[in-house]
This record gives structure tokens, C-alpha cells and sequence, in this order.
């Protein structure tokens, strides 16, 4: 240790009520961290077009020095927090969400290179900033989490997974996004010390999760709580594994979604009902959770892989019991679930893409697209894909990309749909 001075929709599905808590205080309009106020994909309550099939929307403002990384970004307060790399240092940046403008940047770690892990998908870092009171907490792809103040960028405190907490690297980079919980940071360092909770002011361990040894992958930790009891759930290669907020120990697990290769997408709560999908034919899965004495039981409603969602990295999103995201069956598919069922309601193909991720604000679906850089409007309908306008990135990296695409997640915010390319961040004005 050094010291150096936050789901789904919550809808009518199930008989027991499950209190999603918003961890990260946000304005109005804010995106306070990955997928935006609950985790869940889903932006801040905010005006915005429903069309652009008559003019796409209009480029605000463009930053085009923000590094390596599939970083997206953290809207609070008028300021704009993500995260970047050079050839020397991994860093976090500010700027001012109006203009663009650069307010402060702060080295966290040094650079990445292909000895920590496999570069050949790119370099830099992967986690959005979480964004909570007065502090940002940042994580590298080589595992170095800081705290900093929000006002100016200034280091607090720091710790890294693999040195401070017997964590190993993963294949393609650490890549979860910090969960804050009151006073609490909770991440997944991997291995013995799978997951651990820290005080957000000094960095001290509080608790490390118990009989749990398994590799930290690419997921971030969402809160929930049945009955009366509060847990952290998060995936690994063996699949599902949910925590004890308080103590640490494993409440239930499920080895549906696991696999051998990278488990990406964060998980879906609605209710009772835990959602879940990774790719390399894992497949998704549906839990039933029930708290019966003082214990929660996981009961599987449905396991379904081949040709159902298989989501690779962009995420899902659930609104009015349909799940939304693209899969990597097909050859890649934008597509519609019927969450109680597992049913598959429409399928669309959008070449030459091959996956893309997804957020929803306002009524409509946000689906950005891996390879020509395209945001899709989409109307969610559970017969058809309805898609209400296209706007495309005014330009792509130039930075060379190996086998990657484009990756980071878009974000809404602030009347404003911000996308990101590498060392590009863009900012459209969709406020209706």
C-alpha cells in the first residue's frame, strides 16, 4: 500500500423485491460511472431527439488527445473523466463537458507493455472512472486502482492488485470499473484475494472475499439485495459468483456463463431475476434468486447457448422484459430476448460489423458499432428491429489498432452523446 497524502431496470418480474441502490452521487443529467448511474446501461432521465432520420445530430465539440485505451468516460458536474496511456504513463484526464477542454491530467501508472499481457488487441487502459463525492478512482490495465480529487486530479492514495493483493494480470488487461459503496471500494484483484473491499479514504483492505480462488476477468461488480440480504455479484472463468457485502463469504454461484477464454459483460438484475451472457459459447442464463433462511438460493430458470445471446463485450440492456445487445452468434447480430423466456425475437445483421455495444436513454436504444464507427438509433420493439437514424464517427483513430475495433461504450449525458475511438472523444449534441 502507498498513501500518498454502482442495475437493470426495475420492473414487475418476480415476487420478491430486490432494492438496486445508486452508488455514485450524479446531477440530473450526470453519467457518474460504467454504464452510467445504476450499471445498467441506462443514462440520467434527460430531453433528447427520437429521430435522426432527418439530420443526423451535431458534433459539439472533439478532444483528440486522450491516448490508448477503450476507456469510456464519466460525466459529473460538467467535467468529463477518462483514461489514457502513452508510451510512458497510463493517466486519467478531466475536461470540461461543454467545451472539450482540458482541465487536468494525472499519471496513475506507468505504461503497459506486451510483457504484462497480450497487446495484440491494443494496448492501454480498459475501466471508466468512477466518479463519487469529491473523489475519482481510476484503474490501469496493469491493476494500479487510485483514488484522486475530483477537483484538481491530485493522487490520494494507491494500490496495485498484483503486488499489494496476490492478483495476476489478466490475458488482455485488467479492465473492471471500481465500485464505490458508502465508504467502500470493491474490485477484483483475482486469485486468492478474488474480490476485497477498501476504505475509499485510505485504501485499507477492510475485507477480502473467503474460499473464492479464481481469476480476475474483465467484469465489474454490481450491487443487490433480496430479502434482507445485501451482495456483490461479478463472473470469472468459473462463471457467477456472488459475495456477503458485509463479511465477504460466497452467498451462490452458477457456472453457466463461464468459460475458459474472457468473460466480459457486467450482469443484469431485475427483481429477483439475475441475467447474465459471455461469449465463446457460454451462452446466457437466467437465475431466480430466493432468500430463505438468512441464506440465498440461485435457481436456474433457463441456460441457452448456439444461437442465442452470446454477448462478446458491449453489453445488454434490459427494458420492458426484453433484453437488448448484439451477439457473436451469426457472425455477429444486433438482437431482441425475451427475458423470462430466453426466446429470441428478432435478429439484425449490420455489416461489416461483427459487434458493437449498447446504452439507453430516453426511450431509445444507443447501438454503436465495432468496426465503421456508427451510432444506430433504435425505437426497442419486441417484434422488429426499428432503427430511427444513423450518425458516424467524423473520423477514426489513427493510432494502429492490431486486431482490435472500437470498443469503449457510448455514453449519454448532459443532453450530449459522447463516443469514443482510441485517443478520439467526440460529443453530439441530442438534446430535443
Amino acid at each position: 500500500m502507498k498513501s500518498i497524502a454502482k442495475v437493470a431496470c426495475v420492473s414487475l418480474l418476480g415476487a420478491s423485491t430486490l432494492l438496486l441502490s445508486s452508488f455514485a452521487v450524479a446531477g440530473d443529467a450526470d453519467w457518474p460511472q460504467w454504464r452510467g448511474p445504476n450499471r445498467d446501461g441506462y443514462a440520467a432521465p434527460q430531453a433528447l431527439k427520437k429521430s435522426w432520420e432527418d439530420a443526423a445530430p451535431q458534433l459539439r465539440w472533439s478532444f483528440t488527445n486522450a491516448g490508448r485505451g477503450y476507456s469510456a468516460v464519466a460525466v459529473v458536474d460538467g467535467r468529463l473523466y477518462t483514461m489514457g496511456s502513452d508510451n510512458e504513463k497510463c493517466y486519467a484526464i478531466c475536461l470540461d463537458a461543454k467545451t472539450g477542454e482540458k482541465i487536468w491530467e494525472t499519471e496513475v501508472a506507468r505504461a503497459s507493455t506486451a510483457d504484462d499481457y497480450n497487446h495484440g488487441w491494443g494496448g492501454g487502459p480498459r475501466s471508466t472512472p468512477t466518479v463519487d463525492g469529491d473523489q475519482v478512482f481510476v484503474l490501469s490495465d496493469i491493476g494500479q486502482l487510485a483514488a484522486l480529487s475530483k477537483a484538481d486530479g491530485k493522487v490520494q492514495w494507491t494500490t496495485n492488485f498484483v503486488s499489494d493483493h496476490g492478483g495476476s494480470i489478466p490475458k488482455w488487461g485488467y479492465a473492471e470499473s471500481p465500485l464505490i459503496d458508502g465508504n467502500r471500494v470493491v474490485v477484483t484483484p483475482g486469485e486468492a484475494n478474488f474480490m476485497i473491499a477498501l476504505d475509499r479514504k485510505t485504501g485499507e483492505k477492510v475485507w477480502s472475499s473467503q474460499g473464492i480462488n479464481a481469476p480476475a476477468q474483465y467484469v465489474s461488480i454490481i450491487k443487490g439485495n433480496v430479502g434482507n440480504k445485501s451482495f456483490y455479484v461479478t463472473a470469472s472463468k468459473p462463471g457467477l459468483i456472488a459475495v456477503d457485502t458485509e463479511s465477504g463469504k460466497q452467498v451462490f454461484s452458477d457456472s453457466t456463463t463461464g468459460n475458459n477464454v474472457a468473460v466480459i459483460p457486467t450482469p443484469v438484475l431485475s427483481e429477483n431475476l439475475l441475467y447474465h451472457t459471455s461469449a465463446y459459447g457460454a451462452g446466457n442464463t437466467l437465475l431466480k434468486l430466493n432468500a430463505e433462511g438468512g441464506k440465498i438460493t440461485a435457481e436456474s430458470v433457463y441456460h441457452l447457448a448456439g444461437k442465442s445471446m452470446l454477448n462478446h463485450h458491449g453489453g445488454v440492456v434490459l427494458h420492458e422484459g426484453v433484453i437488448y445487445g448484439c451477439t457473436f452468434a451469426n457472425g455477429g447480430m444486433w438482437m431482441a430476448q425475451d427475458l423470462e423466456s430466453g426466446e429470441t425475437l428478432w435478429e439484425q445483421k449490420l455489416r461489416p460489423n461483427r459487434s458493437g455495444s449498447i446504452c439507453f436513454a430516453d426511450g431509445m436504444l444507443y447501438c454503436y458499432n465495432d468496426e465503421e464507427g456508427s451510432v444506430v438509433l433504435v425505437e426497442p420493439n419486441r417484434a422488429e428491429w426499428k432503427p430511427k437514424g444513423t450518425l458516424t464517427l467524423p473520423r477514426q483513430t489513427e493510432l494502429p489498432r492490431d486486431k482490435g475495433a472500437i470498443w469503449a461504450h457510448p455514453v449519454v449525458a448532459d443532453q450530449m452523446l459522447i463516443i469514443r475511438d482510441q485517443d478520439l472523444i467526440f460529443a453530439f449534441d441530442i438534446a430535443r
